[in-house]
């Protein structure tokens, strides 16, 4: 049983790191952020119309942001506004409220407005009306507004109408339990992207305007709406995810729900980033995470802890349950050296747990955050020779041992019989083994035309790296043109910090004369000559007796027809002189001329295009004279 018990909790750990994995934010709203959006906000002035001051506005404000002139702006809403329109006086009452100090009338709205709360009405118009009536300072009916919008419910019961009647009912004074009681089966409707993302189906604006509105009704309800804690962090990674958002109207509703994520008596979801450089290394040895809410703010008093580091490529686990450091200057940045487990080289991935030093259960998030990180090291090459080889190997190889980063002093000399040679070794300063880089080339450049030819060295089972160069099989790479070239080692690792560029040694090359010239070798680029369909040869024909002898016994039964009804007496009074009749017998009698001409002269595509010619009016001549024939059979 104590087994059993052990298998258990491994689970149990594995399935809160896969849910961690997918669930916690990783990123927030950085200040680079917020002044992105204020700025979309602000560039939207001088405003096109309503909507877009309406939205700029609330944007601005939300924000924190400077708003435009109030008296300039309220005379643009005054002038712009339509009392007949409903859409049109809320945004405008709404960007008048948000500036301050702007006087706003709109005659006769008290009964325009009124009337619109009503259940024939749609959701947003009974919201608008609702809204613009308190924007303005007027009277309003509560509990006709609550019992429209519940009929109305009953008639577009969408996501985004729910949304309008959440943020309705949320300043509504009477019993709103009944909009409450539908956050559940709303936010259920939601789809799941990736097991990480929440979304409903109208994107960004309406999932924010549900998420929102569902929020600021339970705050007004003081009960926590039916959302799971999973899906509440799926929602945040998904607001997060379109945080580059610049359209208007989503912009403000995606700053909105942000707000209340960061600040209601519920849910709060945590964001666990990496602040420090992915990059980690003995001169660069700490991991610094910030641990905030989704504005970036800190979180109070936290212990960060390192559950795990795990080597993404062997999975070894280099450390265990180790404790974060909090940054002196910033209360949100937690750090942690870990060049001291002495992991090596490779991409790691952290899984980090939060715990407030003062119990919090509104926090969401608190476990299986992950971050990645790399921990890079320096590589020194060793072990490097160089040198000329005969192909037929009849001669013992004449190498030049090199220390990086010395040039051979000496230029190696290579014919078409011969092959260049080349062995280096990477070693890995950290712990002192050999090792193998993701890029080692080897490139051969030409000191006088510039050409470059690049070539893979790969490394063998003793983590050697091998280039053997035959330079005659090699000849038409380099144009055939022989001469100096420059030998040059480049080796490169996302995980190694001294990426290098060596130049070994001169090579003069000799390539056999008579291949292709520069320019042959550059024509390879030019225009070539147009492809064109080669028919197969016709076979040969058999003698002409032979052939006359099978097109006589072929038209015999033709000649027969024809004798007979010579005999019998041929009934053509039935035959419809008319034009039609005369020019489809014509056509048809075409067609077979032209299958007799296929037979004899003409090739498969010439003919189709014959074909498609008598196509047309055969068919239209035989239309009519089919119809004809079956009129005249009717009237008798």
């Amino acid at each position: 049983s104590s087994n059993m018990a052990k298998v258990c909790t491994v689970l149990i750990l594995l399935a809160v790191a896969v849910v961690g994995k997918a669930l916690t934010p990783s990123t927030f709203l950085t200040t680079v952020d917020q002044q992105r959006l204020r700025s979309v906000f602000e560039s939207a002035s001088p405003y096109p119309d309503l909507q877009s001051a309406h939205y700029s506005i609330l944007g601005i404000k939300l924000l924190g942001g400077t708003l435009p002139s109030s008296q300039d702006t309220c005379k643009f809403l005054q002038s712009k506004v339509d009392a007949g329109n409903i859409a049109s006086i809320y945004y405008a009452s709404g960007a008048a409220k948000a500036l301050g100090g702007c006087k706003f009338d709109v005659p006769s709205a008290q009964k325009l407005l009124t009337d619109a709360i009503a259940a024939k009405s749609s959701v947003q118009d009974i919201a608008f009306s609702f809204f613009s009536l308190k924007n303005l300072g007027l009277t309003v009916d509560e509990k006709a507004v609550g019992a429209s919008l519940l009929e109305a419910l009953k008639t577009d019961d969408s996501p985004l109408s729910h949304g309008y009647a959440f943020m309705v009912a949320s300043e509504l004074k009477g019993d709103t339990s009944k909009f409450f009681d539908n956050i559940e089966d709303v936010i259920a409707q939601a789809d799941e992207v990736d097991d990480k993302y929440v979304q409903f189906e109208g994107g960004l604006f309406v999932t924010a305007l549900v998420v929102d509105g569902a929020y600021k009704l339970s705050g007004k309800e003081k009960k926590a709406p039916t959302i799971a804690e999973d899906k509440v962090a799926k929602l945040a990674n998904y607001f997060l995810s379109r945080k580059h958002v610049h359209q208007l109207k989503a912009a403000y509703q995606f700053v909105s729900v942000i707000k209340i994520l960061t600040d209601n008596k519920f849910h709060i979801p945590i964001a666990v980033s990496l602040s420090s450089s992915v990059a980690v290394s003995q001169s660069q040895p700490t991991v610094q995470v910030r641990v905030t809410n989704l504005l970036g703010g800190d979180l109070g008093q936290l212990t960060v802890t390192a559950d795990s580091a795990r080597h993404l490529g062997d999975e070894a686990i280099v450390l265990s349950k180790k404790q974060f450091s909090a940054s002196s200057k910033d209360k949100s940045l937690f750090e942690l050296n870990l060049m001291e487990a002495k992991p090596a080289r490779g991409f790691y991935r952290l899984t980090v747990s939060v715990a407030p030093k003062k119990a919090d259960s509104r926090l969401i998030g608190t476990s299986g955050a992950e971050v990645e990180v790399k921990v890079t090291t320096k590589v020194s090459v060793e072990n490097v020779e160089i040198g000329v080889a005969d192909k037929d190997q009849t001669a013992a190889a004449r190498t030049t041992k090199l220390v990086h980063p010395n040039k051979a002093q000496s230029s190696l000399n290579a014919d078409y019989h011969q092959k260049i040679l080349m062995r280096f070794q990477l070693k890995d300063k950290l712990n002192g083994q050999y090792m193998t880089a993701h890029q080692t080339f080897v490139r051969l450049t030409n000191l006088k035309s510039k050409q470059e030819i690049i070539f893979v060295s790969e490394a063998d089972g003793t983590l050697t790296n091998k280039f053997d160069l035959d330079v005659g099989a090699s000849a038409k790479e380099f144009g055939f043109q022989s001469g100096k070239y420059s030998v040059e080692l480049i080796v490169g690792d996302a995980i190694i910090e001294n990426p290098f560029s060596w130049t070994l040694a001169d090579a003069d090359l000799t390539f056999p004369e008579g291949g292709d010239s520069k320019g042959d070798a550059a024509s390879q680029y030019n225009k070539k000559p147009e492809i064109k369909h080669m028919f197969r040869e016709p076979e040969k024909r058999p003698p002409a007796p032979v052939s006359l002898t099978f097109t006589g016994l072929v038209l015999l039964p033709l000649v027969i027809l024809l004798l007979l009804w010579m005999k019998l007496g041929i009934n053509v009074s039935n035959f419809p002189v008319s034009i039609s009749a005369i020019g489809f017998h014509v056509c048809l009698a075409a067609i077979f001329g032209l299958y007799y001409c296929y037979w004899t002269t003409l090739n498969m595509f010439q003919t189709l295009r014959w074909l498609g010619v008598l196509a047309v009016p055969t068919f239209l001549f035989g239309n009519r004279l089919l119809s004809g024939i079956a009129s005249k059979r009717k009237s008798v």
